[in-house]
């Protein structure tokens, strides 16, 4: 299985050089967990949450290096836990290139600096800004991990992010529940491809110390809430003890809204979103 992992890795790393995405369309990595590369328009890359420490925990082992990601533009990051803020991956991109941009809460810039990201490649995700990047136009929006966490002098501690990019909107949830005003904020945005995590939570896991998020039904229940064309669930396949399966996501939507387009990405899929406005 690892020689397989490897082998798709070198692929991954071909196809981001060579996939040309046209307007109205965007290219999607799946690399677990709540792990994804995103390309569009000018050939910018952008990783959200890269978790590619090889530890022994983790379900499957990570397609490559985390240094072999040589030409990423922006990593995003929804907040400061581990599986989301990597130090390894971290520090291994900021390394390979000093371009790279890094937008994340400010609750995680010492981090960020630990790893050795320079003061000037760290973008705030700041939630009272409409963008913290125009470039690729990024937004972050509050993330309630269970619960907001909030202060004055920091903003909140988790995100979500919003990308307005090659005439499609995405919404990647980071880790959340659904909270008042989501659903009113996602129809505002005309969110055309949403990533939410579907592993959900509990008493048991929480007296384990193990903050969950929305669920297989609330992911479902919100995508069509707001409007969203296509789901992909993320969050549900690295953990022994916090995981789901996938296929329980397309069964509800089925027996409920079958109408809702759903795709469950393979693993370390490439899957290219063609937005209803595309040409």
């Amino acid at each position: 299985m690892e020689l397989e992992h490897s082998k798709r890795g070198l692929e991954i790393l071909k196809e981001l050089k060579s996939t040309e995405v046209p307007k109205g369309m965007l290219a999607v990595w799946f690399l677990g967990q709540n792990s994804v590369l995103i390309k569009g328009e000018g050939n910018k890359i952008v990783c959200i949450d890269p978790y590619l420490d090889p530890a022994p925990y983790r379900a499957f082992a990570p397609p490559f290096q985390a240094e072999m990601l040589t030409n990423i533009d922006y990593v995003c990051i929804s907040h400061d836990h581990s599986d989301h803020l990597d130090p390894y991956a971290v520090e291994a991109i900021a390394k390979v290139n000093n371009q790279t941009k890094f937008i994340a809460p400010a609750y995680c810039h010492d981090r960020l600096q630990e790893c050795g990201v320079s003061p000037e490649n760290i973008v705030s995700a700041d939630t009272n800004l409409d963008w913290c990047c125009t470039d690729v136009k990024i937004k972050a929006i509050p993330a309630a991990h269970e619960e907001f966490e909030y202060s004055p002098d920091y903003g909140h501690r988790f995100v979500g992010f919003i990308f307005d990019w090659n005439g499609v909107k995405v919404y990647h949830a980071g880790d959340t529940v659904i909270y008042p005003d989501l659903v009113d904020t996602l129809k505002r945005e005309a969110i055309d491809l949403a990533l939410l995590p579907i592993n959900g939570r509990d008493f048991f896991r929480n007296q384990r110390e193990i903050i969950g998020n929305m669920d297989v039904r609330e992911a479902a229940e919100l995508a069509v809430a707001a409007g969203v064309d296509t789901l992909i669930p993320l969050h549900y396949d690295m953990f022994q003890g916090n995981s789901e399966k996938p296929g329980r996501i397309i069964d509800y939507l089925y027996e409920n809204y079958p109408m809702q387009k759903c795709h469950i990405c393979a693993r370390f899929e490439r899957f290219i979103y063609v937005s209803p406005n595309a040409l």
